[in-house]
């Protein structure tokens, strides 16, 4: 019997990360793990065929260990899918709680923050208590025992107040309503070209010289490829010197974005791409006629045909 390709995600279970894993792999066995890092390790060295992590939230910004571990971890994992899912964040409590009964609200402290005007309004009397993830704070508040006088509710995805048994005491109280995760889907090869694609790298400069940045970005503003997130963290290697990650529109065996890519290289000291995959929107790339493929291959047989003219 053919064993079950195996998903690891950041845990534990009852997170949004948990959710994301189980779209992206409703039939792999599952694999919660304590940190991002760990998740890498599990598809670069343990056999796991898909990791999971998240990668930027709408209003947190970007989840700067899965940046990390893509810009200067060991190599061997790249990312071939993104998936979106909104942040809907519920209070959760023991059957039969009411919201009078309540005196403690724990939970990550990234959901406390984006349920502060709520929480404010409706439990202001409330002690708020720290977790380290919105699940673990489910799970206390499902095993918290009876002959603890003080109630405690946690605030968490209605996907955890299935598995531990809660009850939705409020529904959607997140301040704002149209907060999301983008998730990255890790694997050990990049994804193949769809049409609807996007690559991520990282730059580093290496010696500094004026415009350097200027120039980078013009070999992709020249071939019409646009940059949907560009943002620059610190390389670790000397104070001041940053390196800059890039997402951008295309697929590294489109023509275009390939010609960019050699050019890039010439200008700084490392290029490494960390992933090609489709869009979460599936939204085909725009290209003027320029910049088909056909284009460049067009130019290509011209330029093909001019050396033929040219003595050995």
């Amino acid at each position: 019997m053919t064993p079950r390709p195996r998903v690891a995600f950041l845990g534990p279970e009852g997170t949004f990360t948990a959710e994301a894993a189980q779209r992206v792999a409703p039939d792999a066995e599952r694999r919660p793990v304590g940190s991002i890092g760990e998740v890498f390790e599990q598809v670069r060295h343990h056999g796991a065929a898909v990791g999971v992590v998240p990668i930027e939230n709408l209003i947190e910004g970007s989840v700067n260990a899965t940046l990390d571990e893509l810009a200067f971890g060991e190599p061997g994992v790249y990312i071939r899918g993104e998936l979106l899912i909104p942040v809907a964040l519920m209070l959760l409590v023991r059957p039969g709680t009411q919201l009078a009964d309540i005196r403690r609200v724990r939970s990550h402290p990234h959901a406390l923050a984006q349920c502060r005007a709520w929480l404010g309004r409706q439990l202001p009397y409330v002690e708020v208590e720290a977790a380290t993830s919105t699940a673990e704070a489910a799970r206390q508040v499902a095993e918290e025992s009876d002959d603890v006088p003080a109630v405690t509710a946690a605030v968490a995805p209605e996907f955890a107040a299935a598995r531990y048994w809660l009850e939705v005491a409020g529904r959607d109280i997140h301040d704002h309503p149209d907060n999301m995760t983008r998730f990255a889907v890790l694997g050990r090869r990049m994804a193949a070209a769809t049409g609807a694609d996007k690559t991520s790298l990282v730059v580093f400069f290496g010696e500094d010289r004026p415009g350097l940045l200027l120039h980078v970005l013009d070999e992709f503003a020249l071939r019409g490829i646009n940059l949907t997130k560009i943002e620059s963290r610190p390389a670790k290697t000397t104070m001041g010197e940053y390196c800059i990650l890039i997402d951008c529109e295309g697929h590294p065996t489109d023509a275009r974005l390939a010609e960019a890519l050699r050019s890039v290289h010439r200008h700084v000291a490392e290029l490494k791409i960390f992933g090609a995959y489709r869009r979460a929107d599936a939204l085909a790339t725009s290209v003027g006629p320029s910049d088909t493929d056909r284009a460049y291959a067009e130019a290509h047989d011209w330029y093909t045909r001019l050396l033929d003219d040219v003595d050995d």
